[in-house]
């Protein structure tokens, strides 16, 4: 019997997905002014980027990462343990310590490589790993790397999580979670789930991705936000190319768990050091999310996070209940979402359309992303046109179930994905 073909097998998983109408494509946008991106000779106004403060191109940080190229160069040259480890490197991660008040961090190549790295550094097979079913994928590829038993829970259900804890109640454990969840903007529990893993003796690892830089007193993150002690999260996660607008990722927390990722995580040994001109840029970013800069920076963003939400209720349309900077609309099927991205677009808004995997299926939705480089004018803009793109589509949905009353159709607009299967990434492309 002949071996299977896997030319064969990439054919027909292609043809699968443009059937399903989710077909990834890469499309080639440029940054212009402010929140404009020029995709096809068109400019557009982006609604579906993480710089959340705006700080991508901010002088500071722009003029930081420029110096250290004229001093060190661009290339990272070797892995941080050979002599890949620049001062500029050093200075970040003290920096992100005192940031967050915590005796130690280590600065990884990128958010995922630090979720692959934390988990698989800290979880041996016999291990429990316990996440909620809406965590980043990272999360979830780093506990299948580490060989330990990977248990979910229904979204942010505590109980759910005490559970899946006490049904190995004899197995080192850590628990994982997002800070925000990258496709709802909801937060995690994060106070009932500090006093889960005490009661239960396990490790929570919180990925703040989203709301680092953004949420709480000087930026400090979700636990901030919630009021919890520096003390009661042991290792959190901070990625550096959202609010931080550069790249990266910082992982903080106790030392001891600190320096074991130095001696065991395989995607910080085995890889060459970030480049030292990103981070100057994130140091520079840092000052300004501590500063009364970013201060202000971060009510501009809930001013637009408020304007938004006001102009969904003025105007009709679903209010997911979001109060973070990700505010998606739900429309179910990958041909109705993929068609509202394109209107939009023709409208001159740049919002994807996000489908499974990313997210359960009928669950696809519109992610809508604002940022304080937004202007007040611009998110009008995004609410009259997503009036005229949703009105549109829920009249031609209203046609077709007039033509066919006995057929279902797929998804609902404003449908929550609560407790959802997703095997998801952070971004998604039309």
């Amino acid at each position: 019997m002949p071996r299977p073909d896997l030319r064969a097998r990439v054919a027909r998983r292609r043809a699968e997905l443009e059937a399903a109408e989710r077909l990834r494509r890469l499309r080639v946008t440029t940054p212009l002014d402010g929140m404009q991106r020029g995709r096809d000779g068109v400019a557009l106004t982006a609604f579906c980027d993480n710089d959340y403060l705006g700080l991508a191109r901010h002088p500071k940080v722009v003029e930081a990462a420029r110096r250290a190229l004229d001093g060190a160069g661009f290339g990272g040259r070797s892995a941080h343990l050979i002599d890949g480890h620049h001062p500029l490197h050093d200075r970040l991660e003290e920096a992100f310590a005192d940031w967050q008040q915590r005796p130690r961090a280590l600065l990884f190549g990128s958010g995922y490589l630090a979720n692959l790295g934390v988990l698989q550094a800290l979880l041996d097979r016999g291990d429990v790993c316990v996440q909620d079913k809406l965590n980043h994928a990272c999360l979830l590829d780093g506990a299948r790397l580490s060989g330990a038993t990977l248990r979910r829970y229904p979204h942010a259900d505590v109980d759910a999580a005490a559970r899946q804890l006490q049904a190995d109640p004899d197995a080192p454990a850590l628990l994982a979670t997002d800070g925000v969840f990258s496709m709802d903007g909801d937060l995690a529990p994060l106070p009932a789930l500090v006093d889960l893993t005490a009661r239960e003796q396990a490790l929570l690892y919180v990925d703040d991705a989203h709301g680092g830089g953004v949420l709480g007193p000087q930026g400090r993150g979700t636990a901030a936000a919630a009021g919890l002690d520096p003390a009661a999260v042991p290792l959190q996660l901070f990625t550096l190319g959202k609010a931080f607008g550069s790249y990266g990722g910082v992982v903080v927390g106790e030392a001891d768990l600190v320096d074991a990722l130095v001696q065991r995580a395989r995607s910080y040994l085995f890889t060459t050091a970030l480049p030292p001109a990103c981070a100057a840029a994130a140091l520079a970013a840092l000052d300004i999310v501590r500063s009364d800069e970013g201060e202000a920076l971060r009510a501009r963003l809930q001013q637009h996070i408020q304007q938004f939400r006001r102009g969904l209720a003025a105007r009709g349309l679903p209010d997911s209940g979001s109060a973070t900077a990700i505010q998606p609309i739900l429309l179910g099927s990958d041909a109705r979402t993929v068609a509202a991205a394109q209107a939009l677009a023709r409208l001159g808004v740049l919002v994807v359309a996000i489908r499974p995997p990313t997210v359960p299926e009928g669950a696809c939705r519109l992610r809508i992303t604002l940022s304080a480089a937004h202007t007040p004018v611009q998110i009008e803009h995004l609410l009259d046109a997503l009036v005229a793109v949703l009105n549109s589509e829920a009249q031609h949905a209203a046609a077709m179930d007039s033509a066919e009353p006995c057929a279902k159709r797929e998804g609902t607009v404003g449908k929550r994905t609560d407790g959802a299967e997703i095997h998801g990434t952070d971004a998604d492309v039309d």
